[in-house]
């Protein structure tokens, strides 16, 4: 049964937003840039007080805020890092962003945490934990999440689910919603040779309530060009083009410009979410 929790405690622009990392801290606080809302990484705020949450409190009131966390190992076969749970909670329960988001991966294994987002197994017994590991997560926190698909450079013989089949089906059955990362699927498509448009078409509109635009590395592997989903460079040309397709079959859905390497001026990825902007006018303006 589809547990109901509800979304956050104000409505997420239907806008495109930016990554704020501390290189830029300082400058949105000076300048206060016209950016229609902000996602941060949950984890950088585990810490009790001090400099990080006076500038997390001072961007709260100004913007709209997401929270994204990469460390809650979701699909491990530990359970459920608890302590870490009740940090986030604590977190949530005091800045009320509009969106929190997690990844449908694994990260940690007999409580040792790997620096990396590993794919999950796309099999029934896999969906049944994250169904179970989200269901729990929303319980603690009272409100529904998002969860975000991964890049990947393998995949697992076991796996009798095509993962935008799982990533849908796990939105159904633990009430969660989708956060769509179209750079994600791109990269997996050229990987593992999947249709990056029949994977999106397989999710349900009306689940995808966030979407992650970044930018990637290409890399010649030992029989075929590898890409790396770096969070490096500009948005390319073929993502930009399936970020379009991708809206076609949502509608106009929050959109975020991440960059989190080799980072550009602050005016870098104000031009790219500009571009997202603009393509989502584009939605906006053929619905109204």
């Amino acid at each position: 049964m589809t547990r109901q929790h509800s979304v956050q405690a104000r409505p997420t622009p239907t806008h495109a937003g930016v990554g704020l990392r501390p290189r830029h801290f300082q400058h949105v606080l000076r300048e206060r840039p016209a950016v229609p809302w902000f996602e941060l990484h949950t984890e950088n705020f585990f810490c009790a007080g001090g400099e990080m949450h006076s500038i997390l409190e001072a961007v709260r009131c100004r913007y709209p805020l997401s929270l994204h966390g990469v460390g809650l190992s979701l699909g491990s076969a530990d359970t459920l890092n608890r302590a870490h749970l009740h940090k986030l909670k604590q977190l949530v329960d005091r800045y009320q962003p509009v969106l929190v988001s997690e990844h449908l991966c694994w990260g940690a294994l007999d409580g040792q945490h790997f620096n990396d987002l590993l794919p999950m197994p796309y099999t029934e017994e896999s969906l049944a934990l994250m169904v179970d590991r989200v269901t729990e997560t929303q319980d603690v926190l009272g409100r529904q999440i998002l969860i975000e698909n991964v890049s990947s450079y393998l995949t697992y013989t076991c796996s009798t689910i095509g993962e935008g089949d799982f990533l849908a089906q796990l939105a159904r059955r633990s009430g969660a919603a989708i956060l769509l990362d179209v750079n994600n699927v791109y990269v997996n498509a050229i990987n593992h040779g999947i249709d990056a448009c029949s994977y999106i078409r397989s999710l349900p509109p009306d689940s995808v309530k966030e979407i992650h635009l970044a930018g990637f590395t290409r890399k010649l592997g030992l029989a075929a060009e590898l890409l790396i989903d770096s969070h490096d460079h500009p948005v390319d040309p073929a993502v930009w083009a399936l970020y379009r397709e991708t809206l076609q079959h949502t509608g106009p859905v929050p959109t975020l410009i991440e960059w989190d390497q080799n980072l550009p001026e602050f005016e870098v990825l104000l031009s790219e979410a500009a571009t997202a902007e603009t393509l989502l006018d584009a939605y906006r303006y053929a619905i109204a």
